[in-house]
């Protein structure tokens, strides 16, 4: 049976119970039971419970009323009347008295009922939040890692395409009066870029940043600007500047922050291009 006829006849274990169903319900009902150990548990449980509702509950008196009906209905007989007419007399004199016990009963198992499944429905509610989360914060991490994947592979892609260019120059820098041990080294292409990379040079202070330039016949044309790690070193990769200049050499700089547009501080590496 599918999982929502499950549900749903399950809801109708505390009806079935106290005798609530009509007679195609309780059918249908039985039938679903047979198979269903969840639900033949969940019988045997109301059931335990229906049988204690009447002794929870705590002793009514009958009404003044219901006393002189059944003298009215008892005058209209015989005298002689037997203990079977009696009972027939009880029973019409006090037509709503099990019902009414039936109806408390089936709202107190309905009740106990739908608390049980509202928890329920909370505990797995609960659950499925926490592998929500779960699955949000692996996909995050995944987008993470692929994004870093793409940003290595363009690089990778930048650094071949240099490499492999037909026109590649390879440019040497020498360290410059103020960084006498720095070293660089360029490997330079009009069609496809800039590899650089530098050794050994000081740390910047603060508020400043190094700025490496392309030498042309005229003006130097900036070539980005980047920060040495710790021991000194530093790489850059770079598309060619449109219009690509005819280069005639390198140079690197110690500029303010975010960079210039022409050379302003000292030169600490500089090289000729072949």
């Amino acid at each position: 049976m599918a999982d929502v006829d499950h549900e749903s006849l399950r809801d109708t274990a505390a009806l079935y119970v106290v005798g609530a169903l009509d007679a195609r319900e309780r059918a249908a009902f039985e039938t679903h039971v047979r198979d269903c150990a969840s639900c033949a548990a969940e019988i045997q449980s109301l059931g335990a419970a229906a049988q204690a509702v009447p002794l929870a509950a705590p002793q009514v008196d009958p009404p003044p009323a219901l006393r002189g009906r059944v003298l009215a209905i008892a005058g209209e007989r015989s005298p002689r009347a037997g203990a079977s007419d009696l009972r027939t007399l009880i029973a019409a004199a006090s037509p709503r008295v099990i019902p009414s016990w039936l109806s408390l009963a089936a709202l107190l198992l309905v009740s106990v009922a739908l608390g049980a499944y509202a928890i329920a429905l909370r505990q797995r509610l609960g659950g499925l939040e926490a592998q929500l989360n779960d699955t949000i914060a692996r996909l995050n991490r995944t987008e993470q890692e692929l994004i870093t994947a793409t940003r290595t592979a363009a690089g990778v892609q930048a650094r071949l395409a240099v490499l492999t260019a037909p026109d590649l120059q390879q440019v040497t820098l020498a360290g410059q009066a103020p960084a006498p041990q720095a070293a660089g080294r360029a490997f330079l292409s009009r069609s496809s870029g800039l590899l650089f990379a530098a050794y050994n040079l000081p740390p910047l202070p603060a508020g400043r940043t190094y700025q490496l330039w392309y030498l042309t016949g005229s003006a130097p044309v900036s070539a980005g600007i980047f920060k040495p790690d710790d021991a000194g070193r530093a790489a850059v990769t770079q598309q060619p500047p449109a219009p690509a200049p005819a280069v005639t050499g390198l140079a690197v700089s110690i500029e303010p922050e975010g960079g210039v547009p022409a050379p302003t501080g000292a030169i600490y590496l500089a090289g000729q291009a072949p």
